[in-house]
């Protein structure tokens, strides 16, 4: 059985303002950054745009890489928003909790893997499927370990 840790997020207490730099930066062959400041932004604006009803959520297992989610991610998690065909979503289904993406195929309904190896499933008994919110950022760390510390110092 899947253990889940839900971490409420509730009304931000704190703005947490950050620059917006004009430039893109290139992923590619490097170039001439530009240092001009456009606007600082709010990143609570981006992450929980309705926060009374945002949680977030730790990631276990691999079933989702093709979509970017692996193990120890972070899901920022939207209960107000009404899951619909290709949202990634997280899902109790008899009885077990899972990150899945909800698509449609033709008049049938799955939770689909992204990783080949794992298996899709077809949602035959709908009273026995629970969409707990639509996924709608995930945070990657680069720096392995250092989420699971600041996650673990908030106790």
């Amino acid at each position: 059985m899947t253990t889940i840790e839900l971490i409420e997020v509730g009304e931000p207490t704190t703005t947490l303002w950050l620059p917006v730099f004009a430039s893109l930066v290139p992923a590619g062959f490097p170039s001439p950054a530009s240092d001009e400041l456009e606007e600082l932004f709010d990143l609570n604006r981006i992450l929980f745009r309705h926060p009374e009803a945002t949680y977030l959520i730790r990631v276990s297992g691999e079933s989702m890489q093709g979509a970017e989610i692996h193990a120890g991610d972070l899901l920022a998690v939207d209960k107000h928003l009404e899951a619909d065909h290709n949202h990634i979503v997280v899902a109790v289904l008899e009885g077990e909790c899972t990150v899945k993406r909800l698509v449609r195929r033709g008049t049938t309904w799955w939770l689909q893997a992204e990783n080949p190896a794992y298996p899709d499933y077809e949602i035959t008994e709908p009273d026995n499927l629970r969409i707990w919110g639509v996924v709608t950022h995930v945070v990657h760390e680069l720096i392995p370990g250092k989420l699971t510390a600041l996650l673990r110092s908030r106790d």
